[in-house]
């Protein structure tokens, strides 16, 4: 089959830091779905993980934790999907990526695709949006409603993939005021578009920012980037007790201590947690991508598709992987067909 992969860490611009390759059709176990690969979306991950971790024995490692397509076969032990269905996931970090022609996946972190959507528009949600989910609803523990009214979240970095569904979840399902920072004027448009109430510029001081639109301090933040780069504001712009929510990788350590004399709380969010430990609650993801789903084909969220990169092979994907390391994309970059 036809796959995409690499063999050393290069950099995006390096013409082998991706190749076309032909790789063996996996097969899938007894839980697991066979899929025919229609769309991937790239993610920050697939950037680190190319840039950073050497593959073992020389072996072709591929990327790719976004796919949507087609079941084609399913394992002895498959309850939740059946060949034909069209599904959209995310995958586990532990296992292949999906960019190649065939992939395998446990069902339990897998969903229906929204029937509403075409593959490339279903496939730039399934990881951000699991991200998102988890982060508002598990992590920071907001509830669905309007018992949030009186509470803020700040989002920094709302126009990425992440902040992009996110935006939608927030102002959509809860009761919060919704900030999201944003640097641009294409991006800022792109995240009032998406539902914030406010859109501040976090390359300027977050304070001065959040007083400039009448807001004091607020009840939570999700940063979902550069979160060493403003975490001293970050503090200073929690009300005492307010959560703390991170998924990227600060360079630097972070001292929590500074978070102690306002009682504030941390909290990390990984989506590959529950599938990396195979946890009893697994199958939420799955429970998950069907609400997703069905709150797309509802209309109350939509596709975070940002730039369409054409079909699936190596140069796109350097191109894609460039573009995400710049820091420059606007929700979600999607590849289709081979």
């Amino acid at each position: 089959m036809k796959a995409v992969a690499y063999y050393q860490p290069l950099p995006a611009e390096h013409p082998e830091a991706l190749q076309d390759v032909q790789l063996a059709e996996p097969v899938p176990g007894p839980r697991d779905l066979l899929v025919e690969v229609r769309a991937i979306s790239v993610n920050p991950v697939d950037t680190k993980i190319r840039q950073g971790v050497t593959p073992a024995d020389g072996a072709a490692k591929v990327l790719g934790w976004d796919a949507s397509g087609v079941v084609k076969a399913v394992g002895s032990e498959v309850s939740l999907f059946q060949p034909g269905d069209r599904v959209f996931y995310a995958g586990a970090i532990d296992r292949a990526g999906a960019n190649s022609e065939l992939h395998v996946v446990d069902e339990r972190i897998v969903g229906h695709m929204p029937s509403s959507l075409s593959f490339a528009d279903a496939v730039a949600l399934p990881l951000t949006a699991i991200t998102a989910w988890e982060l508002l609803f598990e992590r920071l523990q907001i509830s669905e409603g309007s018992a949030n009214q009186n509470q803020t979240l700040l989002i920094v970095g709302a126009a990425g993939g992440v902040g992009s569904i996110l935006t939608q979840l927030a102002r959509r399902l809860t009761g919060l005021t919704v900030i999201g920072t944003a640097s641009r004027a294409q991006t800022q448009a792109w995240v009032r578009e998406l539902g914030a109430h406010h859109v501040i510029d976090h390359s300027k001081p977050l304070s001065e920012e959040l007083a400039r639109i009448g807001v004091g301090q607020v009840t939570h933040v999700a940063s979902l980037t550069q979160t060493e780069q403003h975490y001293e504001q970050l503090i200073e712009a929690l009300e005492p007790q307010g959560r703390l929510a991170l998924i990227d990788d600060p360079v630097q350590p972070l001292d929590v201590m500074k978070l102690k004399r306002k009682s504030l709380s941390l909290h990390w969010e990984l989506m590959f947690t529950r599938s990396l430990y195979q946890t009893e609650d697994m199958i939420e993801q799955h429970r998950l991508l069907e609400r997703v789903s069905s709150l797309v084909d509802s209309g109350v969220l939509r596709t975070t598709l940002g730039e369409h990169f054409g079909r699936i092979d190596a140069a796109n994907l350097r191109r894609a992987h460039a573009l995400l390391e710049s820091g420059k994309a606007r929700g979600k970059i999607v590849l289709e067909g081979f």
